[in-house]
């Protein structure tokens, strides 16, 4: 299978769907002329045209309202908001509108929206667009939260999310755009709420989703070398979360360290513990860890936001911590 990395697994994946679909249209702040933040949608305004391809005002919440308007009206829009922290300004559209119409109209009217959102640490961008707030999402009925980690996870959920009759969260990590992994040149998807176990073990099970899936492999790598093999879970999706694939780990190695970048104190790691202490109590040899970023929001300086995240390290010592 040939090579590419995140970045141009996603920008062809919203190709193919301008392509082949006339109602889809993607909005957003710079994403025409300027190619996006993040440089995902470069190209796109060029051969498709500003009717396609819209350059937004800076306006969060009337970005979102606009899709939904859209996808109410029988368009296929897929929203970016440059990064996940701005999304607080689109909140009442997305908590109080998008998530809600279906239900509210007795599933007479769907929100068929994509709004993707740049999310995460590493980058050196400050305390207003570095952090990792896709379980906020999750917490939400109405809305489906996918987490890519991997090239072909981003071009597989993004097709699913493309299929969706209802509005999907798709959260991007700015640290690992340029991470190359094989993708198929023929055509698939990702199902979501289906994980992945990128390593089998049988002595402890690291649950990571986003960035944080590839500190676990990381440190997977670490606790091999000192004769400990540990099982390392991709979730893919927040929501629907696949609880079976967790909780079938766990009772397999009887041991789980839970990751993520975002703080501990309410992350959605405490409702993994919660789910793993409710269904698999009886197989732990020792308490849920879990290893997140500092209680603190993130520094810009390199070394204290290095200081602020998860590490590889932090994730071996909670591992062994249990034996």
């Amino acid at each position: 299978m040939p090579e590419t990395n995140i970045r141009e697994a996603l920008r062809q994946t919203l190709r193919e769907a301008l392509q082949q679909d006339e109602h889809v249209i993607l909005m957003g702040e710079d994403i025409g002329a300027y190619g996006g933040s993040y440089g995902v949608t470069r190209g796109l305004l060029q051969e498709f045209g500003d009717e396609r391809v819209r350059d937004t005002p800076i306006s969060e919440s009337v970005v979102v309202g606009c899709g939904i308007g859209a996808a109410m009206g029988g368009m296929r829009p897929i929203v970016e908001l440059m990064t996940i922290n701005f999304s607080f300004l689109a909140f009442d559209q997305i908590i109080n509108v998008a998530s809600t119409v279906h239900y509210m109209s007795g599933g007479q009217i769907n929100v068929p929206l994509v709004i993707r959102m740049a999310s995460g640490g590493g980058s050196q961008l400050a305390a207003t667009h570095s952090h990792d707030l896709a379980g906020w999402y999750a917490h939400v009925p109405g809305l489906k939260v996918a987490v890519p980690s991997t090239p072909y996870d981003a071009r597989g959920l993004l097709k699913t999310a493309l299929r969706e009759e209802n509005t999907v969260i798709f959260v991007e990590h700015t640290a690992i755009y340029g991470l190359r992994g094989e993708v198929p040149d023929e055509d698939y998807s990702v199902p979501f709420g289906q994980a992945q176990v990128m390593r089998e073990g049988g002595d402890v099970t690291i649950v990571g989703y986003s960035g944080s899936v590839h500190q676990a492999l990381r440190a997977a790598e670490m606790l091999a070398g000192q004769a400990i093999e540990a099982e390392v879970l991709n979730l893919r999706t927040l929501r629907p979360l696949d609880v079976d694939a967790i909780i079938n780990s766990v009772k397999k190695t009887t041991r789980a360290v839970v990751v993520e970048d975002d703080w501990c104190f309410g992350g959605f790691g405490g409702e993994i513990v919660a789910l793993i202490q409710e269904r698999a109590f009886d197989y732990l040899d020792a308490p849920v860890a879990r290893v997140c970023g500092a209680d603190v929001p993130m520094p810009y300086a390199k070394v204290l936001e290095t200081a602020a995240l998860p590490s590889e390290q932090h994730i071996v010592d909670a591992a062994l911590a249990m034996r």
